[in-house]
């Protein structure tokens, strides 16, 4: 491990409540809302009918002659990374062929192209196979997203997609911050990407009575993280990308840097295949690992960005675990889930909390959670509720909790 701190210096954003990061820092300030009624099918017969939708152009993106051969996430995810590496000032064009190949791509996600995959097998049972794509079953393994972000831009160096639930993204960063310290490549192109309101995975949200279904005429207070009140998680989808490198190399080239990425930490509770175990150990842990590899101590955390799913049983296990992980230090900690505005995008929703978490390092302002209007009495830490919040932060804590036990935390420093 070299001793270079390894930064974040670009940033791109599809977001349900914003396109772009500009879009998406202004209305995570204003505590706007992207849920809304689902239009990408007939979800009339379901108990949940909202989303964190986006409304973009595929073809924007991806030519016609492939748009049919793709799922909905590979446009979203180039469309992000495109917008990173503007802002970092990073050309793959312009650079040589050794350059590329110290280009890495380390994507999270936990659905993959499992929208197109649903698509193509509908064709299939319909008996009309000559409609599929020659490309379905390539095009709809997870692992394809990451070649795609490959192919887009000549990139050489390894190409991995993560995939390992809620926690995918953040496991990506943690993979990529790992790789630069060990000088594997000069850049990652990491993040997280998913497209996951499809039909079959709704039902199956539905069936497992884990989604809202209180809200359906008034979509933007479906999503209410840490409130009496909160019915289940809103589905989302959006794409968050990051380029990552040695501070040495970002600064040598002029481009801002956003935060140091300082320590990763990830654990398994080992308990469940859904349900998080009560005691809070597991999250805490990963916490406090990744808080033990930057040098920090809890009482340097300014700012944790929560999982915060708006499910019952995840919202309290989670405020346990960072009394935890934190102490009385917890009673202090201001935090907020970036949910509450966006919706649950899955394997991208740790992205999601690490692109919040950089406006409140570049603009001083925390996001809020919103529609926290009746707090749940047993998750009675400081959310910052309905609005931002204007503070200058130092460090921070980026959480997440995965289906299967997982758990898996970053913690970003000021440069």
């Amino acid at each position: 491990m070299n001793d270079e701190r390894i930064v974040i210096s670009g940033l791109g954003a599809l977001s349900p409540n914003g396109i772009g990061r500009e879009q998406y820092f202004a209305a995570l300030s204003a505590g706007r809302s992207g849920v809304r009624r689902i239009t990408q099918f007939d979800a009339s017969s379901l108990p949940c009918r909202v989303a964190g939708e986006i409304d973009f152009d595929p073809a924007t993106w991806i030519d016609s002659k492939n748009l049919k051969h793709v799922g909905r996430v590979v446009p979203m995810a180039i469309a992000a990374t495109d917008e990173a590496l503007r802002d970092a000032r990073l050309d793959p064009p312009a650079m040589t062929l050794e350059e590329r190949r110290n280009i890495g791509v380390m994507l999270g996600s936990g659905g993959g192209a499992i929208e197109f995959s649903e698509r193509m097998y509908e064709l299939w049972y319909r008996g009309a196979y000559k409609q599929a794509s020659v490309y379905a079953i390539p095009s709809g393994t997870p692992g394809t997203l990451a070649s795609e972000i490959s192919m887009a831009y000549d990139l050489h160096g390894f190409s991995h997609l993560i995939s390992t639930g809620c926690t995918s993204s953040t496991d990506a960063l943690g993979y990529a911050f790992r790789n630069l310290k060990l000088g594997v490549v000069d850049y990652v192109i990491a993040g997280g990407a998913d497209a996951t309101i499809t039909e079959g995975i709704m039902t199956g949200f539905c069936i497992m009575r884990i989604v809202s279904s209180s809200y359906n005429s008034n979509p933007e207070a479906a999503s209410r993280p840490f409130t009496r009140n909160r019915d289940g998680f809103v589905l989302g989808e959006g794409a968050w990308m990051f380029v990552m490198e040695r501070e040495s190399t970002a600064r040598a080239r002029g481009a801002h840097v956003y935060a140091v990425v300082s320590g990763y930490g990830s654990t398994c509770d080992a308990y469940h295949r859904v349900r998080m175990d009560d005691s809070g150990e597991e999250p805490a842990r990963a916490m406090q690992l990744a808080m033990k590899e930057a040098g920090v101590a809890p009482e340097q955390i300014g700012y944790i960005n929560y999982h915060g799913t708006s499910t019952e049983l995840n919202d309290r296990i989670e405020t346990r675990a960072v009394k935890r992980a934190f102490g009385r230090h917890a009673a202090r900690l201001a935090g907020s889930a970036t949910k509450s505005m966006i919706g649950h995008p899955q394997g991208a929703c740790g992205a999601a909390g690490v692109a919040a978490t950089l406006m409140a390092f570049r603009d001083g302002v925390f996001p809020p959670t919103i529609n926290l209007d009746t707090p749940d009495p047993e998750c009675d830490l400081d959310y910052i509720p309905d609005f931002g919040r204007r503070a200058e932060l130092e460090a921070a804590v980026c959480n997440t909790i995965a289906f299967g036990s997982k758990n898996s935390a970053l913690v970003l420093t000021r440069p």
